[in-house]
């Protein structure tokens, strides 16, 4: 699939992954001990313990799996994913050992830059599904995407 540009985005696509990623219980611990070293992602004997009754990764995790799980969808903007925040974050659900992630991101709003005529700006919400199809991180961005060259406009 190649890239696409502004134009070639519209309110109410989905683009789910093409791809799933398998969550191991080594990753969890790996990542954690790196980046959010909490009990609950590294020992499973302080997870059973915690309110999550069981060792899982944490949301930082889940959103780093997310973001390579929309590199590899089909939902590829020109340039790349170039993101200017997010309006909401959330994870309802924990992320397990041995649990297969998918994402959906879906096109919100689409509207070209009021200052720049060279880009449009986009909101998405993409959520991240384990195998049970239950979202277990739910976000909304707003993106940068390059509109098509001027001279290329009029072949849409």
């Amino acid at each position: 699939m190649s890239e696409r540009f502004f134009e070639d985005f519209a309110v109410g696509q989905i683009f789910p992954s093409a791809q799933r990623r398998h969550v191991g219980k080594d990753e969890i611990v790996a990542f954690a001990k790196e980046y959010d070293p909490q009990p609950f992602h590294l020992d499973e004997e302080a997870a059973r313990r915690s309110i999550f009754s069981g060792l899982c990764a944490s949301g930082w995790h889940t959103a780093a799996m997310t973001m390579r799980l929309i590199a590899d969808s089909e939902f590829r903007p020109a340039g790349g994913t170039v993101g200017l925040g997010f309006e909401e974050l959330r994870w309802p659900l924990p992320v397990r050992p041995g649990d297969e992630l998918r994402i959906e991101a879906e096109v919100l709003d689409v509207r070209p830059s009021k200052s720049r005529s060279d880009r449009g700006l986009m909101r998405v919400r993409t959520r991240t599904l384990n195998q049970n199809g239950e979202v277990v991180q739910e976000l909304v961005s707003n993106l940068i995407v390059p509109r098509r060259p001027t001279g290329e406009r009029s072949a849409i």
